[in-house]
């Protein structure tokens, strides 16, 4: 599982960088095998240039049942947080949550853990490094 962090353009990537590594430990705090800390210059997909001035990235290594305490993990983690998007991928599957908690997000959230948790053999997927295939950027929990 990769997930990207996002600041909007008043981020600083000093800021981000401490930001990243905060959600390492938190991560870390949790049943999973690693978290590596991935360096990456590509937007995620759908954002304008200019649009992204700071980006950090991790890259999770975990068991599949421990798929739904690392997302529930970042819901809570970015609503106090000046990081504008977490977009968390695995396989081919996007999600991108946002500091804005909303019934839909809820739904979408719980859509795209529950069909990770029926596929478990993606749960091991690796981050940014890896060629995961087309990404949706949409946020939808689809796959594209």
């Amino acid at each position: 599982m990769s997930l990207l962090l996002e600041g909007g353009e008043d981020s600083e990537q000093e800021e981000l960088d401490r930001l990243t590594l905060q959600l390492r430990e938190w991560l870390l705090e949790l049943d999973v095998e690693r978290v590596q800390l991935d360096r990456t210059d590509r937007a995620p997909g759908g954002s304008k240039p200019g649009d992204v001035i700071s980006l950090g990235a991790l890259t999770v290594t975990m068991a599949p049942f421990a798929l739904r305490a690392v997302v529930r993990l970042v819901e809570r983690w970015i609503e106090h947080r000046p990081v504008r998007t977490v977009s968390i991928t695995l396989g081919e599957d996007s999600l991108e949550l946002q500091v804005v908690s909303s019934t839909d997000q809820r739904r979408l959230v719980d859509a795209f853990i529950a069909a990770h948790e029926s596929h478990p053999a993606e749960a091991r997927a690796v981050g940014p490094g890896s060629e995961p295939g087309p990404v949706s950027g949409s946020g939808t929990g689809e796959r594209a």
